[in-house]
C-alpha cells in the first residue's frame, strides 16, 4: 500500500509539472518559420503638393484710365497676338465723358477719332483669373488679368527620396478634391537648390500632366505617388521580420531548440511589404517573426510576394 501509495504521488507530480511546462510555454512567443528568398521589390511613396500655372503671367495696362471692355472670361484658351481687353486712356475717358455730355453725335466723333488702348495675349494659354470688370478705374500697375500657359503640379521631396526620381518618369497624381481619381504625369524638372521646411532638406520636383483635366485649378492640394523602378534577383525578407536596435538592423534566426539568435543585417530598399537584404542572412537561413497568436498545428514556410508595394 505504502509503495503503491508513493507512485501514485509521483504520477501526479509530473502531471502537474507537465501542465506547469505547458501554460508556461503557451504563454511565451510564437514564432513563424520563413526562409530568406530572391525576388523583386519596388519603391513607392507619397508627396504631397499643389497645382500652380508654369507660367503665370499677370496683365496690366500699359497707360492708366479706364477699361472699355474684356473680351476673354477665366478658364478661357486664348492664342498669343489676339485682343484680350480695351482700355481707354484717362485722357480719352475723360473727353468721350464730356463729349457725351454734348450728345450721341459728338461722342461718336470723339470715339473714331481717339480710339482705345488693345491688350494683347503675350502668349498662348488661358485665363486663370479675371480681377476687374469694363467701366473700373486701373493703374498701370493693376493687374486686371492672370494669364497661364499650362498647370503643373509642385511637389517638395525629402532628399532621402531624391534618389527615386529622375527626368520623365511617370507618376500618379491624385486631387484632394477628387480623391478617387488619379491622372498620369511626368516629372518635368527635379530643383538643383535644395530648401529647408520644417528643418526638412527638400527639392522642389515638377510634375507635367499628361493630360490636364478640366477640374484642374491653380491653388488645388494634390498628392504625387512615385514608383521606383524594382530591383529584380534580390534577398528579400517581410517586413516584419526586420527589427530595429540602437539604430541597426536585425533579424531573429533559429538555432534548433535553443533560442533564437539575433543577426544584424544590412539592408536596403523597402516598402511596407518586404525589405531588401544586403548582408548578414542567406537563403539557407530560418527567419523567425514573432507572433503572439498560439499555433496550432505546424506552420509552412512563408512564400513572399515576388513584388512589393506600398510606402517606404
Amino acid at each position: 500500500m505504502k509503495k503503491l501509495a508513493i507512485i501514485t504521488i509521483i504520477i501526479a507530480l509530473v502531471s502537474v509539472l507537465f501542465f506547469v511546462t505547458l501554460r508556461i510555454r503557451s504563454g511565451g512567443p510564437n514564432y513563424i518559420e520563413i526562409h530568406p528568398e530572391r525576388g523583386s521589390i519596388k519603391v513607392e511613396f507619397r508627396q504631397t503638393g499643389s497645382i500652380s500655372p508654369k507660367n503665370r503671367l499677370e496683365i496690366r495696362s500699359p497707360v492708366p484710365g479706364r477699361i472699355e471692355d474684356i473680351l476673354v472670361n477665366e478658364g478661357q484658351k486664348v492664342k498669343k497676338g489676339i485682343i484680350i481687353a480695351w482700355v481707354s486712356s484717362s485722357e480719352r475717358a475723360s473727353m468721350l465723358d464730356a463729349a457725351r455730355a454734348r450728345g450721341i453725335q459728338e461722342y461718336k466723333k470723339w470715339e473714331d477719332i481717339y480710339r482705345p488702348t488693345p491688350i494683347i495675349a503675350p502668349l498662348d494659354g488661358f485665363i486663370i483669373a479675371r480681377k476687374n470688370e469694363p467701366g473700373q478705374t486701373i493703374s498701370q500697375t493693376d493687374a486686371f488679368l492672370v494669364m497661364a500657359d499650362k498647370l503643373i503640379i509642385e511637389a517638395y521631396v525629402d532628399e532621402t527620396d531624391l534618389r527615386y526620381i529622375k527626368i520623365g518618369q511617370e507618376v500618379k497624381i491624385i486631387l484632394d478634391a477628387y480623391p478617387d481619381q488619379k491622372y498620369n504625369g511626368i516629372v518635368e524638372q527635379i530643383a538643383y537648390e535644395s530648401q529647408d521646411i520644417n528643418n526638412v532638406t527638400v527639392y522642389k520636383v515638377k510634375i507635367l500632366p499628361i493630360e490636364t483635366p478640366p477640374v484642374f485649378r491653380s491653388g488645388m492640394t494634390a498628392s504625387v505617388l512615385v514608383y521606383s523602378e524594382p530591383k529584380n534577383n534580390i534577398i528579400i525578407l517581410p517586413f516584419d521580420s526586420v527589427k530595429d536596435k540602437n539604430g541597426k538592423k536585425y533579424v531573429l534566426l533559429k538555432r534548433g531548440d535553443s533560442e533564437p539568435e539575433e543577426r544584424f543585417i544590412e539592408t536596403g530598399i523597402s516598402n511596407d511589404k518586404s525589405v531588401e537584404i544586403i548582408a548578414g542572412v542567406t537563403e539557407s537561413d530560418t527567419v523567425l517573426i514573432e507572433t503572439n497568436r498560439p499555433k496550432k498545428k505546424k506552420v509552412q514556410a512563408l512564400r513572399l510576394p515576388g513584388l512589393g508595394g506600398g510606402r517606404r
